[in-house]
């Protein structure tokens, strides 16, 4: 493990990006941060390398003047954030990809502003946007982009109080990878916390292709997204939200090629154990867009 020594014992908040074997895009990360915060005293950057191999190790090694670095033996997929957040000083955590930047200073400085003037914020979901300034959609946000509650928020680009991360377990390291952000989301909510979409907070997502295998679209949607169905949704509900969600993981399999890929994903999204945590009505109703992206019906008619 390497590790910066900072001027400052208290921040306001924590930059945390995990990376792994993308130097290019790292290298792009690394250098727009740097830029961006100057001589700002009150925000610290750590970078987590999930064992890579290509250069991107000893790239941020040579980093270790301005950013605290945590490099890891083994790819542990999300799970690596974790031991940036649990090293995390600033009172609030801007989490992003190795592929992902804040675009400007007001965004940090609203991130910040948010959190200090409303005590029931738990998370900033930010606005997600290509180089060229363009809205990228998703169905974790707002339909409409305007500042406003929002039931999730898109995992490379949000904000959260880091005692609150702390306090509902980090990113649920067995997902390995997909669907962590709707777990967050969940637990946040059900700790009466909001989450807030504000669109002037922007995050640049450069969207790298690299390393998206279609055996991973196939695998840990099915088995991620079951699991939290399982856990937070009441029969018979679960049982039509999951009936979709192997229809639709079956025809992404078939597309993909990766039929033993899907056999896994639904053996172990039955086989692990759940202690279910039933939603209330007012929190399933906050829920109905991740109901209605999983629910085949709403998918055929394009009505999610």
């Amino acid at each position: 493990m390497d590790k910066a020594i900072h001027k400052v014992d208290t921040m306001a908040l924590s930059i945390v990006f995990l990376n792994y074997n993308r130097l290019s895009e790292t290298r792009y990360t690394v250098e727009h941060l740097r830029k961006l915060l100057g001589e700002r005293q009150d925000i610290e950057v750590i970078a987590v390398d999930n064992a890579s191999k290509d250069g991107t190790r000893e790239f941020l090694q040579k980093q270790v003047d301005w950013l605290t670095l945590i490099t890891l033996e083994e790819n542990t997929g999300i799970a690596g954030y974790n031991a940036g957040f649990k090293q995390a000083k600033g009172k609030y955590v801007l989490v992003l990809d190795d592929d992902s930047h804040p675009v400007d200073n007001v965004t940090l400085d609203r991130i910040i502003n948010h959190f200090n003037t409303q005590q029931h914020l738990g998370i900033v979901a930010c606005r997600i946007e290509t180089l060229e300034g363009q809205l990228t959609p998703s169905w974790h946000l707002p339909k409409r982009d305007k500042p406003g509650t929002s039931m999730a928020f898109v995992g490379c680009g949000f904000a959260i109080r880091r005692d609150l991360f702390e306090k509902i377990g980090w990113y649920p390291a067995e997902f390995f990878l997909y669907q962590n952000e709707v777990e967050v989301a969940i637990r946040t909510l059900c700790q009466h916390y909001t989450i807030f979409y504000d669109p002037d907070c922007r995050v640049v997502h450069r969207q790298s292709s690299h390393l998206h295998m279609n055996w991973r679209r196939v695998y840990y949607p099915t088995r991620n997204t079951i699991w939290i169905i399982r856990k937070y949704f009441p029969f018979p509900l679960s049982a039509y939200l999951i009936t979709s969600r192997l229809c639709m993981g079956l025809i992404r399999a078939l597309q993909a090629r990766e039929l033993g890929w899907y056999y896994r994903a639904v053996k172990e999204a039955f086989a692990y154990p759940i202690v279910p945590d039933v939603l209330s009505q007012s929190l399933l109703k906050q829920l109905k867009p991740f109901s209605r992206q999983n629910s085949l019906f709403h998918q055929l008619l394009g009505w999610w």
